[in-house]
C-alpha cells in the first residue's frame, strides 16, 4: 500500500510518501519538505507563535494535497518535541485540525525513542546484537537500548540542536561560557546513564539523524549521493578534533563544509557538542550512521499492525 508519513519536526516539516507491504522494506516514492523551524518560533511563555501555527496550518495543508496526488491510502501524521513541549500544544493541535482536517499525533519522548530504535534494528538486523540508537533532532536528543524489537531502555533529553542554539548559542561564546554549556550537557546526559550501562554489552551503537549525518560527512563519511548501502561511521577522535574548529567558524564557512546545509550551520556546535557528549559518557568510539530513523519505525510499526489485522 501507499501511505503518507507526515513528520513534523523541530526543524522541518516532512512528507514522505512510500510503498509498503509486510516483509519489505519500505520503498520511498516521493519527498515533500519544508524549513518550518518550529523550535525556534516560540515565545518567551515557550508557546508556539502564532507565525509558526500558522506555518505549520499551511504546509500541513500542502502536504495533504500532495499525498493526494501521490494517491496515498493513508497518512500517519504526527510531532515531535517542538509540539509536545509547547505550552499551547493542544491549541496549536486543534487549529491545525480545523484548518486543514488533518489530527496530527503528539509522540511522546519514549515513544520516539522507540520507534526510532524499531527503525534501526529492522536496518541491521538481529546480528547486531544488544544495540545502542542515538538520535539528535531540533528540540530533543532521544536514547534508546536493548537485544530485541523493543528496547529494554528508551528515554529523551531536551537537548535537541536547534533548542540548545536558540538558547546557549544566541550570545557569543568564550572560552568559560562554552565550558558551561558542555558541563550542562553531559551533566543531563550522564545523570540517566545508568539505564543503559547496567542493562548489558552493547555490541553495536548507531546514529540516526540529520545533525549526526553532517557531523560524520565533516568527519569523512561518504556523501548522500553514494547511496544508503554505504557504510558510515562517526569517530569519536575525529569529532573531538573537529570541535575547536567549528566553533571558530563563522556561518559561511560552516556552510560550506560537506554535509552542512546553510539554514542548519546554527545547531553545528550544540550537535556536535551533544554527540561528543553521549560518544564520551557510553565510552564509544565511533556511531554507525543508520540511514533509516523515526519515519521508518512509525511506517514498520504500521506495516506490523496492518499484518496482525490481515492474519486469518
Amino acid at each position: 500500500m501507499r501511505l503518507g508519513v507526515l513528520d513534523i519536526g523541530s526543524n522541518t516539516g516532512h512528507l514522505l510518501v512510500v510503498d509498503a507491504h509486510g516483509g519489505a522494506a519500505p520503498l520511498p516514492a516521493y519527498s515533500y519538505k519544508e524549513p518550518l523551524r518550529l523550535a525556534e518560533h516560540l515565545d518567551d511563555a515557550g508557546d508556539v507563535s502564532s507565525t509558526g501555527v500558522a506555518a505549520l496550518s499551511a504546509f500541513t495543508a500542502k502536504a495533504l494535497r500532495v499525498a493526494e496526488e501521490k494517491g496515498c491510502e493513508e497518512m500517519l501524521p504526527f510531532a515531535t518535541s517542538a509540539v509536545r513541549d509547547a505550552g499551547n500544544s493542544e491549541d496549536v493541535l486543534a487549529r491545525v485540525q480545523r484548518e486543514t482536517g488533518v489530527q496530527i499525533e503528539v509522540l511522546s519522548g519514549e515513544d520516539e525513542a522507540r520507534l526510532t530504535f524499531l527503525a534501526v534494528r529492522r536496518w541491521f538486523g538481529w546480528s547486531a546484537g544488544r544495540l545502542a540508537v542515538f538520535d539528535i533532532g531540533g528540540g530533543s536528543l532521544e536514547i534508546a537500548a536493548g537485544a530485541d524489537e523493543r528496547p529494554d531502555v528508551a528515554w529523551s533529553l531536551p537537548l535537541g540542536a536547534a533548542r540548545l542554539a536558540r538558547a546557549e548559542f544566541a550570545e557569543p561564546l568564550d572560552e568559560e561560557r562554552l565550558r558551561a554549556i558542555r558541563r550542562r550537557i553531559r551533566t543531563d546526559i550522564a545523570r540517566d546513564a545508568g539505564h543503559l550501562l547496567r542493562a548489558g554489552t552493547t555490541h553495536r551503537a548507531s546514529a540516526t539523524s540529520k545533525t549526526f549525518r553532517s557531523l560524520a560527512r565533516i568527519c569523512g563519511a561518504a556523501p548522500s549521493g553514494d547511496g544508503p548501502l554505504v557504510p558510515r561511521t562517526l569517530p569519536l577522535a575525529e569529532l573531538r578534533g573537529w570541535i575547536p574548529k567549528l566553533v571558530a567558524m563563522s556561518p559561511q564557512e560552516l556552510a560550506d563544509l560537506p554535509g552542512v546545509s546553510p539554514s542548519r550551520t546554527h545547531q553545528i556546535v550544540p550537535g556536535a557538542l551533544v554527540a561528543e557528549a553521549c560518544m564520551d559518557i557510553f565510552d564509544l568510539p565511533e556511531l554507525e550512521i543508520c540511514p533509516w530513523a523515526l519515519r521508518e519505525g512509525v511506517i514498520l510499526e504500521r506495516i506490523d499492525q496492518l499484518s496482525v489485522t490481515d492474519e486469518p
